[in-house]
C-alpha cells in the first residue's frame, strides 16, 4: 500500500470510466520550474475544466505555427498530465511563458497569470471561432450604470471579465456579501461628480454594475491583497464559501434596469477548484490548488509535484488566515448537464 500511495502523490489517478479516451477526472503532480507554482497551481484547474480541453481538441493546428504559440502548448500540456508516464508535461508551456512578459524565478499573481494565458489564447487562436467558445466559457458580461442624479439620465457601458474581482472587509466576510459589495449602488458626490452629456456638466451621479450574464465556469478573485501607503499587504480576513450555491445571490443587491438577459435564480453553481496562497506577500508566497475533478465527488491537494487526497473540511481551513484561498472557480450544473 505504501508504494500505492507514493505513486498516487506524485502522479495522481485514474478514473474506472471508460467512456472517454483520457481519464477526465486525472490528478497528478507538477515539478516547480523557476518558481513556477503559481503557473502549477492554475494548470490544475484547467486540467479540472475538461470543458477547455474540449473546445482545444476541435483545434487542428498547422505545422506553421510559431513555436511560442500559447494555445499550441496549453493542449499539449493538458493532454500530457493525463499521461502518468510524461516526465514533464508543462515544460514546453512554461518555456513560451517565460518568452512574454512572465520572468523566471519571480513569484507571479494568480489572477493576473489566469488572464494573460487566457488573453494569449485569444490573440493566438487562429481559429477564431474556437477562441470565441474560450472566452464564452469564462467571460462574465456586466454593464455599468452611471446615473446623473439631476437630470436622471443613464449612460450605460458594457464590461467584460474573465474573473469576478470581489473586494473583502476586514471582518468576516462571506461569498453572498462580497457578491452584494460588488453590485451596491455607490454615490459619487464630493469631487467624484461624473460629467453627465445632458446637463453638459460635471454633477452628483450613482454608480452602479448590473450583471448581465454569468459564464460556464466561474472564476471568483477574491483581492486579499491591499495596497497601503505604498506597500502591498495581505488581508487576513475570513471568507466563508460554499461548495455549491444558487445564482439567487446575484438578484440581491440587483434593483430596477437588470438586464433581460440576466441570470436565472434557479441555476447552480458547483465548486470544482480552488487556488491557494501560502504566505503574507504576493511575490514571495507560495500557490497551491485543491481540485476536485469532473464527476469525482472526492478532493485533492495539489502542491507542485506532490497530490494528495483531501476532504471538503480541508478546502474550508483556506476560508482565512496565510494559507488562504485567492481563486474560486465553479462550474455551472445545469450548462454541464444540457452540453
Amino acid at each position: 500500500m505504501g508504494d500505492f500511495w507514493s505513486k498516487m502523490a506524485h502522479y495522481g489517478r485514474y478514473s474506472r470510466s471508460t467512456s472517454w479516451s483520457y481519464p477526465r477526472d486525472y490528478v497528478r503532480g507538477l515539478f516547480n520550474d523557476s518558481l513556477s507554482c503559481c503557473i502549477n497551481a492554475l494548470l490544475q484547474s484547467f486540467n479540472a475544466t475538461t470543458e477547455l480541453l474540449d473546445i482545444l481538441n476541435k483545434w487542428n493546428p498547422s505545422d506553421r505555427i510559431e513555436q511560442s504559440n500559447i494555445p499550441l502548448h496549453l493542449k499539449n500540456t493538458l493532454l500530457a498530465m493525463r499521461d502518468a508516464s510524461h516526465p514533464s508535461p508543462h515544460r514546453d508551456l512554461l518555456s513560451s511563458l517565460y518568452r512574454h512578459t512572465i520572468r523566471r524565478y519571480t513569484q507571479q499573481d494568480a489572477d493576473e497569470i489566469f488572464h494573460l494565458i487566457l488573453n494569449l489564447i485569444q490573440k493566438q487562436m487562429p481559429d477564431h471561432c474556437l477562441a470565441q467558445e474560450i472566452r464564452s466559457l469564462y467571460e462574465i458580461k456586466v454593464e455599468t450604470q452611471v446615473k446623473c442624479s439631476h437630470c436622471t439620465s443613464i449612460q450605460r457601458m458594457p464590461t467584460s471579465l474573465f474573473s469576478l474581482p470581489l473586494a473583502i472587509c476586514e471582518g468576516a466576510n462571506t461569498l453572498e456579501s462580497c457578491i452584494n459589495s460588488f453590485f451596491q449602488l455607490q454615490n459619487l458626490v464630493d469631487g467624484e461628480e461624473c460629467y453627465c452629456d445632458r446637463c453638459d456638466k460635471k454633477q452628483p451621479s450613482t454608480h452602479e454594475l448590473k450583471l448581465v450574464s454569468l459564464p460556464p465556469i466561474l472564476c471568483v478573485h477574491l483581492k486579499r491583497f491591499r495596497n497601503d501607503r505604498g506597500f502591498t499587504r495581505k488581508l487576513y480576513s475570513k471568507v466563508t464559501f460554499p461548495e455549491t450555491f444558487n445564482t439567487d445571490v446575484f438578484a440581491t443587491g440587483q434593483s430596477e434596469n437588470v438586464a433581460n438577459d440576466s441570470p436565472r435564480s434557479d441555476e447552480h453553481y458547483s465548486l470544482y477548484a480552488v487556488i491557494v496562497h501560502k504566505g503574507s506577500v504576493t511575490m514571495f508566497g507560495h500557490y497551491t490548488a485543491y481540485i476536485r475533478p469532473f464527476q469525482d465527488q472526492a478532493w485533492y491537494y495539489a502542491d507542485d509535484n506532490c497530490v494528495q487526497p483531501a476532504t471538503w473540511a480541508d478546502v474550508q481551513y483556506t476560508y482565512k488566515g496565510s494559507s488562504s484561498a485567492y481563486l474560486l472557480l465553479y462550474r455551472k450544473e445545469s450548462w454541464n448537464s444540457s452540453g
